[in-house]
């Protein structure tokens, strides 16, 4: 018979009950332990970990107050606050069943009981104990990933003055619950710095979830942001909450939030204006509590005077405003960040010992990188799989020619549909400063048909 009931102890001054609760509960559980004395339960937690502890509520004869089990009761709660204790008395009744469940049991039995009854109760029990040990297990792991990752800006490095005054400004809002908006073109780490404002605010160890808004059509916006009933559209199979639920207690960090419909963002508006969501398919609201961070890569005040983004939406995201440099306006950062992604891409692949010649260097200094820190992260990382020598060499990195010769146009003569495709990518990708929904727009594809042409041609 399998075990489901875990380890169980049972404290009763009664030896018959405890003999019946031995002989019955071996049945179920992996372990069984009885106890008379309840003096002795300090020691036997300290020595064993319980599932679920079976707790009388008196042991003084003729004493039927449950007294001395709310003592234990506490006592017991005060060694392990996540025990799962279940009361037992021969004396039931409905105003000391909720004494003890308000004192911290998680249930209440009366004595002598019917052994489905008990089974039924232990099981309950015992699911409420995975829970919190799975609770528990992702606290960990979360605080854990914390731990590692608890450089205050960890991998979002710079020295220039420019990064120094991002820096500060990042110290000086984490701590409040400021709304935080952040500007920059693709590639410059605006994820990092939403990342970095979290691990330093109160709510550090809770969740933070990032939410790419580019990528959710305007279809699934509600569903996705807000949660929805099972039944409430076609595919709508269960009840789902959205990621503004998810986060509460957190971080929601709002990903290309310019590209929201004038819809969207007035449904957007009303959320964080009354700090609570409905569910598609629901008329309750649920409140939430979330610090909000937003990110753009698109020229926000500008959309906002052409009444392409609300005006009071845009107020309430930029409490505080953050701008981060292209990495061509801070050239002094390259040899630093080059240095940093490769010492991690040699780890990852098991390349100890590599380095980076002046020349390469200043081939690297040179190239404008219309892809920003991203670009610089791929560049290294490939030259670093390819590379034949210890030192890596200016032709280890495939930079784009025409932007470090600073060539505007592709060559009349070479009619090569690869090489032609390839050229024109690169320069509509420099035109918008590596934007990558502006250069799919004018290139006129889909997002994700230019990702797939720039996996294509290795940019």
């Amino acid at each position: 018979m399998p075990t489901s009931l875990g380890r169980i102890l049972v404290v009763d001054d009664n030896e018959d009950i405890l003999l019946a609760a031995r002989l019955f509960l071996k049945q179920h559980a992996a372990l069984v332990h009885t106890e008379k004395d309840p003096n002795l339960l300090p020691t036997l937690l300290k020595n064993e970990s319980y599932d679920i502890i079976l707790l009388d509520m008196n042991y003084t004869r003729d004493v039927s107050s449950g007294q001395e089990g709310f003592t234990w009761l506490d006592r017991i709660l005060q060694i392990d606050p996540s025990a799962v204790v279940v009361l037992i008395t021969a004396y039931g009744d409905v105003e000391m069943a909720v004494r003890a469940i308000k004192a911290g049991a998680v249930d209440f039995i009366v004595k002598p009981w019917q052994n489905e009854k008990l089974l039924a109760t232990l099981s309950a029990a015992m699911r409420l104990r995975q829970s919190r040990d799975e609770v528990e297990h992702l606290r960990l792991q979360q605080q854990q990933l914390n731990v590692d990752l608890d450089q205050p800006f960890q991998g979002f490095i710079g020295v220039s003055p420019v990064m120094k005054e991002v820096f500060t400004v990042i110290r000086k809002v984490a701590g409040t619950e400021a709304n935080v908006l952040i500007l920059g073109e693709n590639g410059t780490g605006k994820e990092l710095v939403a990342r970095a404002i979290h691990r330093q605010s109160p709510r550090r160890n809770d969740v933070f979830m990032s939410v790419d808004l580019g990528a959710i059509p305007e279809t699934l916006f509600e569903s996705e942001l807000f949660g929805h009933l099972k039944g409430a559209f076609t595919d709508a199979r269960e009840d789902r909450a959205g990621r503004f639920e998810l986060a509460s207690g957190g971080s929601l960090f709002l990903d290309e939030i310019g590209n929201l419909s004038l819809a969207s963002q007035a449904k957007l508006l009303s959320a964080l204006d009354n700090r609570q969501v409905i569910r598609v398919g629901s008329t309750r609201p649920r409140a939430i509590d979330i610090r909000l961070i937003c990110a753009t890569n698109k020229p926000i005040k500008e959309m906002t005077a052409h009444q392409e983004f609300r005006e009071d939406l845009l107020y309430r995201i930029n409490t505080v405003e953050i701008n981060l440099p292209p990495l061509r306006e801070r050239t002094g950062d390259i040899p630093l960040l080059a240095q940093h992604y490769l010492d991690i891409y040699a780890r990852k692949y098991q390349r100890t010992g590599l380095s980076i010649a002046n020349s390469t260097m200043a081939k690297l200094e040179r190239y404008p990188w219309p892809g920003n820190v991203r670009e610089l992260l791929h560049a290294v990382e490939r030259a670093v799989i390819l590379a034949p020598e210890q030192t890596l060499q200016p032709s280890d990195f495939l930079l784009s020619p025409q932007q470090q010769a600073g060539e505007a146009d592709i060559a009349l003569d070479n009619f090569n549909l690869e090489t032609v495709e390839k050229s024109l990518i690169r320069k509509v990708l420099a035109k918008h400063n590596g934007n990558v929904t502006q250069a799919a727009k004018e290139l006129g594809l889909t997002r994700a048909a230019l990702y797939r042409r720039l996996d294509k041609h290795d940019l």
